[in-house]
């Protein structure tokens, strides 16, 4: 389904002051009109002159209105702005009105009377039914991750030290942690040391003084309540990583790794355009294989006496599984031993761990994951008063992979009732669970579809989540009751990006995006209905020009994929007998979707295609093998084979322009940056003379370079999978070059190192290559941002496409 901008009752359209187009750096021609053709030069132009997509969004406290943030042009400034949410003129919040804005990530009291939140790293309290406002820290600290225990406690950490607040009784201390031996811990044993003691009357008499003051202390520490909570002490030889405290203040969940541990060798990434004048130097990260991230341990600890105990993952169901073995063996490596590494999960948000409270403190649920990342569990404990050393780790979901669990769809939490909601890949695709009185998850979903963003609505009944139910690139809020019945889609704005429920419950605030329409808001009914739109904040500029919208294909497959969905862009009216050059462009991350109905991250690439498309081209976007969207088997599709089963999707795409587009086969063309450069290399190396021209950018040459979490998901380690590397990495298949090469790549790259296309440099060098070019950019980073460089890139793009395919020379 697409609904277009013109079909949805349009509230307010911003100020085109706010987004006038800037002066266009390195360029002398003024910003284009709609009228006039699009240049190379505006398509790479600071994106200001397109308008600045909403960044975050929010309801205000009553419901009436909500507030967002939106670039200010021409500078890096974020400004705080508010529309009222049945549509008007919006305006911005400035000096001493931003002290009364609310924020992001509201969260409201078990009555529905109040709601807490952080704003500019101190806490607020808003009361829901006047508007007042009481602002409960004001502090240099970063305050954040605010929840509300049943009775009223609202609970919230600064770093790792966590405080609470009542209404009338301010801010207190909640916990106290601490790495390091506790005071009177009795020392390891020690000939000399006893030796003395049974001799020294006075130093056991000492001893003996101090033991009393302490014991006295701890008794009156424990009968006043003014006093600071009692320190818990978890020894010296820990790091404390991360922690989480119960709302009622009652119960700490601390996250450890060991003291000193070997952080592996990280890179030096030299810096040669500088202020200071000299060349610098910058730390980087390990490579993959060199040292893979330190095992957890977690820890429960009771606030009010300081004990501490430690929770255990040994019965994990198949934590002393090696999934890994025959690798390992045939790698010559000794078997594993004991229990596999685990970790606590970072929370989605990366606020925190994946450690989840009820809100009455009598669960906590943790997301833990082996280091290996074959597996993932989601564990509850339940704390009881006294009895810390006894409590124990109760696994609720196993999901385990022979490939690698999706860093995605982790998402977990509770209804008011102590029910269990998670998201899970167990299906194929991400669906939704619950699980009730300790037992199984039951699923609320189903099909070969995702769901993402889970929200609970107040009551826990109903569940709203992101979904993409009519095709994989269609994304609405759908609802399904948590007691039975159907999925339901709310919306029908084709490109959700995301949404918030309003404080009563009744409407969405959706953040939505189109092909050629950065996100925008619009409120739609939490039980659907039309949609208002309350923000367009494309320049007229941008707006008003006769963009080529993506045409939605599916491409059949050769190799088993099924059919591979693909955005097409191609002239309005073809000419007759007429064989059109083909460019082919591959995203991003392996792990992306750009095959949507939403605002691309490849904004640029969009608007170069459209370009092409002007000069007689066709151009072809492919979802391939690897892509975010379609479900666990695409994903995983590409364990240890890295850019073949991905190489296999774009010849496929090939022969379909070719056959149903009029492509000509004997002028293709393929580029792409990050994974997108390390698959142009692919299908430039693997498959010599498909295509006669391609550009990497940014690219990577030898996956032994990159980094440990992302590479050993796909590929394990260097050390016990040398073969997924060989097979993997282009550096091994240089020697097939035969078609023109342009790399690009920024030299303070610090995601894919500079260093692999200066690897690759060489190795072209000694191979004797001569149809090849390096192109450097010093002060780019892995994301260009200035738009000279990214004007030059892709100059030197164009004019390679231009030379070789459509002029027909090397």
């Amino acid at each position: 389904m697409r609904l277009s901008l013109s079909r949805l009752p349009l509230a307010t359209v911003l100020a085109a002051a706010l987004v006038a187009p800037p002066a266009l750096a390195g360029d002398d021609t003024p910003t284009l009109t709609p009228s006039q053709p699009l240049t190379l030069a505006q398509a790479m132009a600071d994106p200001d002159w397109i308008g600045p997509p909403v960044e975050a969004a929010w309801w205000a406290w009553d419901g009436n209105s909500v507030q967002y943030r939106l670039k200010r042009e021409g500078s890096p400034v974020r400004d705080t702005w508010q529309v009222a949410a049945s549509g008007g003129d919006p305006r911005r919040i400035d000096g001493a009105d931003r002290a009364d804005l609310d924020a992001p990530g509201a969260v409201v009291d078990a009555q529905r009377t109040r709601a807490a939140f952080a704003r500019n790293g101190d806490i607020f309290v808003r009361d829901l039914r006047s508007g007042a406002l009481t602002q409960v820290t004001r502090s240099d600290a970063a305050e954040s991750r605010p929840q509300w225990s049943r009775d009223g406690n609202l609970a919230f950490r600064a770093g790792n030290d966590w405080f609470q607040w009542r209404a009338g009784q301010g801010v207190s201390q909640a916990a106290l942690v601490k790495a390091e031996d506790g005071p009177g811990q009795a020392p390891g044993p020690d000939d000399l040391r006893d030796r003395q003691l049974r001799l020294i009357e006075t130093l056991r008499d000492e001893r003996a003084q101090r033991d009393a003051v302490r014991e006295q202390e701890d008794a009156w520490r424990a009968a006043d309540p003014t006093r600071a909570p009692k320190a818990a002490y978890l020894g010296k030889d820990v790091v404390i990583e991360d922690s989480a405290l119960s709302p009622d203040g009652r119960w700490l969940l601390v996250v450890t790794t060991p003291k000193n541990g070997d952080a592996g060798q990280g890179g030096k990434m030299p810096k040669y355009v500088t202020e200071s004048g000299y060349e610098e130097f910058e730390e980087v990260r390990t490579r993959v294989g060199r040292k893979a991230p330190a095992p957890h341990r977690l820890w429960l600890i009771e606030t009010a006496t300081g004990q501490a105990g430690e929770l255990k993952f040994a019965a994990l169901p198949g934590i002393g599984d090696d999934p890994l073995a025959a690798l390992r063996k045939a790698a010559g490596q000794e078997p594993l031993k004991g229990e596999r590494a685990v970790r606590v999960e970072t929370d989605g948000d990366g606020t925190g761990p994946a450690i989840h409270w009820s809100d009455d403190g009598r669960h906590a649920a943790v997301l833990l994951r082996a280091v290996d990342n074959k597996d993932r569990w989601i564990a509850t404990v339940a704390p009881a008063a006294g009895q810390v050393d006894r409590a124990r780790l109760q696994t609720r979901h196993r999901l385990t992979d022979p490939a690698w669990i999706n860093w995605r769809y982790n998402d977990f939490g509770w209804t008011p009732d102590g029910a269990l909601w998670l998201l899970s890949e167990q299906s194929g695709h991400s669906h939704l669970y619950i699980s009730e009185d300790g037992g199984k998850p039951r699923a609320l979903t189903s099909g070969d579809w995702e769901v993402s963003q889970p929200q609970p609505s107040a009551d826990g009944r109903t569940f709203y989540f992101t979904c993409n139910r009519d095709w994989p690139g269609d994304y609405e809020v759908c609802a399904v009751d948590r007691d039975g019945g159907g999925v339901r889609e709310v919306t029908a704005l084709d490109g959700v990006e995301n949404f918030v429920l309003s404080p009563d419950g009744r409407r969405l605030l959706v953040r939505h995006s189109d092909s050629y329409l950065p996100p925008q808001l619009s409120v739609v009914g939490s039980d659907g209905g039309d949609a208002v739109q309350l923000t367009d904040t494309r320049s007229e500029a941008f707006k008003g020009r006769d963009w080529i919208e993506p045409e939605y294909v599916q491409v059949p497959s050769r190799h088993g994929a099924g059919r591979i969905w693909g955005k097409f862009y191609g002239p309005q009216t073809y000419e007759p007998g007429r064989r059109y050059p083909i460019v082919m462009f591959v995203h991003g991350a392996g792990y992306l979707q750009n095959v949507h109905d939403r605002y691309p991250a490849y904004f640029r690439e969009q608007m170069f295609h459209n370009l092409l498309v002007r000069e007689g081209y066709i151009v072809l976007d492919l979802d391939y093998r690897a892509s975010a969207g379609y479900g666990r088997d695409w994903r995983t599709a590409i364990y240890r084979q890295m850019g073949h089963p991905e190489l296999e999707d774009y010849l496929d795409g090939l022969e379909w322009l070719v056959a149903q587009k009029q492509g000509d086969r004997d002028r293709a063309g393929i580029y792409g940056g990050s994974y997108g450069g390390f698959m142009t290399f692919m299908a430039l190396f693997r498959e010599p003379g498909a295509f006669k021209a391609g550009a990497a950018l940014r690219p990577v040459t030898d996956w032994s370079q990159y980094n440990h979490e992302y590479t050993s998901n796909i590929l394990n380690t260097p050390e016990l999978d040398p073969e997924a590397y060989l097979k993997s990495s282009p550096i091994e298949y240089a020697d097939a070059l035969q078609d023109n090469l342009l790399i690009a790549h920024g030299m303070i790259d610090d995601n894919v190192f500079y260093k692999d296309s200066v690897m690759l440099a060489q190795r072209l060098i000694e191979l004797r290559k001569d149809k090849w070019e390096l192109a450097s950019y010093p002060l780019e980073r892995h994301g260009f941002v200035h738009p000279d460089s990214w004007y030059d890139e892709y100059r030197r793009i164009h004019e390679l496409f231009n030379r070789v395919l459509k002029e027909g020379r090397d």
